[in-house]
């Protein structure tokens, strides 16, 4: 008779322990073994951050312990478009699956397993699909503890509400942004305030010449000690939040940021 193997997937919230509810303390509290994705030195920082928030919510006396798993490779998103993106990115997350499902099955009966999702598990987060993965390959029972997003804590920061009154906040990638903003301005469609995740390469540029008075609301790291916050007309300031990303990536090894266009009537 197999095992059914418990797990936790844990929103830890955008990179301060503060972000961390009773919830998620709680859940953390009962892991055995948390599994994180080694995806070399560059993410050396991010694996310490999330060994610091061990330390800080599991009981003392409790034993734990830390599994980096190598993370299989992805191959370049770039030059991917359609079908060929999301064939990659089901191929990555079936890799990975096999690679937790190995570790998970080379436990201990009984040992709860947990993932630490930076934000949100929900937002723009393989793991639920990766775990789901897991599932089809033994049996499980999945637990999704939700976390504060990194568009939650932008807004905080910079003190805004994303919607204006009675109107969308849409939600969107970098590698989608342009097109869809276009084909909504053509179509005479509203989208809103909109957020974009995943851009490392600030899509938004593109835009400068049509919008150039478009408001962006940007924020890398945010929540963490090194926070680094911009806001300003989108033609003013795009510049200056480029040269900073490309000066962070390079001092740390890695960058998080995410950021809000928002509309420029009043309302």
């Amino acid at each position: 008779m197999s095992t059914t193997r418990r797990i936790h997937v844990i929103g830890i919230g955008a990179g301060s322990p503060e972000h961390v509810t009773a919830q998620a303390a709680a859940a953390i509290a009962q892991v055995d073994v948390f599994l994180v994705a080694d995806k070399g030195e560059s993410t050396d920082e991010l694996v310490a951050l999330r060994r610091s928030i061990c330390e800080r919510f599991v009981p003392e006396g409790r034993e734990y312990e830390i599994r980096a798993v190598p993370d299989p490779q992805r191959g370049a998103d770039a030059p991917r478009r359609g079908e060929a993106y999301t064939a990659g990115v089901r191929n990555w997350h079936a890799a990975r699956a096999d690679r937790y499902a190995q570790e998970i099955a080379s436990l201990p009966d009984g040992a709860v397993v947990g993932f630490l999702v930076w934000g949100d598990p929900a937002f723009y987060d393989s793991t639920i699909r990766v775990v789901d993965a897991i599932g089809e390959r033994m049996a499980t029972e999945v637990t999704v503890v939700p976390g504060i997003s990194a568009f939650q804590a932008l807004a905080a920061a910079h003190g805004v509400v994303l919607h204006r009154i009675g109107e969308p906040v849409h939600v969107t990638t970098g590698r989608r942004l342009v097109e869809q903003w276009r084909r909504a301005a053509k179509a005479g469609i509203d989208l809103g305030t909109v957020v974009v995740m995943l851009d490392g390469h600030l899509a938004c540029r593109e835009l400068v010449a049509e919008d150039p008075d478009a408001e962006i609301v940007w924020g890398a790291y945010v929540g963490m000690p090194q926070q680094e916050l911009r806001r300003g007309r989108l033609a003013d300031v795009i510049d200056e939040i480029v040269t900073l990303r490309a000066r962070l990536r390079e001092r740390h090894g890695w960058v998080m940021d995410v950021y809000a266009l928002l509309p420029t009537r009043t309302g």
